[in-house]
């Protein structure tokens, strides 16, 4: 993992035991959604990668799979990680059952709360799961002691997964997304997609479009495109969706940050809001966090990809349509690229463009129909990130490190 992150080769091969696992649900589906562009009326054409069919129900299988076989190729034991709505916690315990390793997982308070299907799919198979910050810790005991209704956040997980990995040498911490090699496990997304598109449609996309959170899903299957431009001279427009509770790619800003509260992981050089930052309860507890991979900011940074910001009433509108055009109930993380999805296809409708927009389907929502149900009653609420709050994380970041953020 540590070679395939700082690796300069173009292509890295998937071992065949890998491609064996992969074989069971991949390739996935690339589908047209026709339905959704009659009821819009666009004359955009609309495709999207079904990512939800991997047995956990996300992408976030694809990496999984690599980090446990890699884990056990160098004798591990066991797999400790952090996750938000649970996506990436049921996946890896998914992978170490493959591999027979044990697995223990970090996850918010809240999201344990929100996702209680997705603690128990962990459990399920196999897994550990500490509601985050826990007693397990001393980080975690810590933050307890300084505030017992401390409802945690990604980097409060972050943080005891790092403090218990520290403490056992047949451990390692596996990541969920922001490192380039998490991303890179990701492209197959992009590299399926490229050849769905030409072989079954004959089609080539205009508009490649993502939820972010840490940036995995989106990057998965949106860096071979962005290859193909570089390497090809063409224009693409890529498109990356957050949410209006952690708006780290619209309000944050491009300094060096950690991924964790108790500040032990690297300084990543990524938009953030600030690790100290907490923000609101939401349903799309995939995107509440603060920072996004450093590849993926540089992007932002440089023009590349376009950042947009949704409140969770506004996505799980357009997750609502969603599932009465195709059928699939999506996760309220998708929901996003949905939302960015319908807006992009109204504007060709005023325009009589017919763009090709693809995005990347990256989860269903069997396990947050809480959410659904709270949506259904009206009972959701914006829960928009408080200004003030993010300006105040972000002046402790450059307080912290005046030095190289200035």
């Amino acid at each position: 993992m540590a070679r395939h992150e700082y690796d300069r080769e173009r292509f890295i091969p998937i071992p065949e035991e890998i491609l064996e696992i992969y074989s069971t649900w991949r390739p996935t589906p690339l589908v047209r959604a026709k339905r959704l562009e009659r009821v819009l009326n666009t004359p955009a054409r609309i495709y999207y990668k079904n990512e939800a069919v991997s047995p956990p129900g996300s992408h976030k299988a694809n990496a999984a799979i690599a980090q446990a076989y890699y884990a056990k190729s160098q004798g591990i034991k066991r797999l400790v990680t952090s996750t938000t709505a649970g996506q990436w916690g049921s996946a890896l315990a998914f992978a170490c059952t493959f591999f027979d390793l044990e697995c223990t997982v970090y996850m918010p308070r809240v999201n344990c709360q929100q996702k209680p299907y997705r603690k128990n799919l962990i459990e399920s198979w196999g897994g550990q799961v500490h509601p985050s910050p826990s007693e397990h810790t001393d980080i975690g005991r810590k933050m307890i002691s300084e505030d017992p209704n401390n409802m945690g956040t990604m980097a409060t997980a972050k943080s005891e997964a790092l403090d218990d990995v520290l403490s056992d040498d047949d451990s390692r911490n596996a990541v969920g997304s922001i490192m380039n090699f998490v991303l890179a496990t990701q492209t197959v997304i992009g590299e399926e997609a490229k050849t769905q598109l030409a072989e079954d449609y004959n089609d080539y996309p205009d508009l490649v479009v993502g939820c972010v959170g840490g940036g995995s899903n989106f990057s998965g299957i949106a860096w071979p495109f962005f290859r193909d431009m570089v390497e090809k001279k063409t224009e693409m427009d890529f498109l990356g969706v957050e949410s209006t509770a952690a708006p780290r790619l619209t309000m944050g800003e491009y300094l060096y940050d950690h991924a964790d509260t108790s500040r032990r992981s690297p300084l990543f050089k990524m938009y953030t809001i600030g690790h100290s930052f907490v923000p609101p309860p939401i349903h799309t507890g995939g995107l509440r966090v603060h920072g996004s991979a450093p590849s993926l900011s540089i992007m932002v940074k440089e023009g590349i990809v376009r950042p947009i910001a949704y409140n969770q009433v506004e996505v799980f509108e357009a997750a609502s349509l969603f599932s009465r055009t195709e059928g699939i109930l999506t996760a309220p993380e998708t929901a996003h690229a949905i939302r960015g999805v319908i807006d992009e296809a109204k504007k060709c409708k005023e325009s009589g463009e017919k763009k090709v927009i693809l995005f990347n389907h990256c989860g269903h929502g069997l396990l947050d129909l809480e959410s659904y149900v709270e949506y259904n009653a009206g009972r959701i609420q914006e829960n928009n990130a408080d200004p003030i709050k993010v300006r105040q994380a972000i002046q402790h970041i450059k307080d912290l490190y005046p030095w190289i953020n200035k």
